[in-house]
């Protein structure tokens, strides 16, 4: 038996089955549309994902997916709580 083989010594195993998610489409669309600076925390954690489940983190690859999706869906909500408060102060200033 080699002492190099994967799994083996300390090496990481092979991930077995898919990562999970790693949400980065909505994160950069949250980040263009919506709220900028945490659309960019989205997006740092869904980058994590894919390298994390390669190096068998697979605990840490799964919490970064749903940190990705929580920021995403954060920064969807105060663009829009953003975009509602605009329409309205821009309804009121424009009586």
């Amino acid at each position: 038996m080699s002492y190099n083989t994967p799994g083996y010594g300390g090496y990481p195993s092979a991930p077995q089955g898919p990562p999970p998610p790693n949400h980065l489409v909505w994160a950069i669309l949250t980040t263009i549309f919506c709220c900028l600076p945490l659309g960019i925390v989205s997006i740092v954690f869904s980058t994590q994902v894919n390298s994390k489940w390669q190096s068998g983190d697979h605990a840490g690859a799964q919490k970064a997916s749903n940190n990705a999706k929580t920021w995403a869906i954060v920064s969807a909500v105060i663009g829009v709580i953003a975009g509602i408060l605009s329409f309205v102060i821009q309804l009121a200033l424009a009586s």
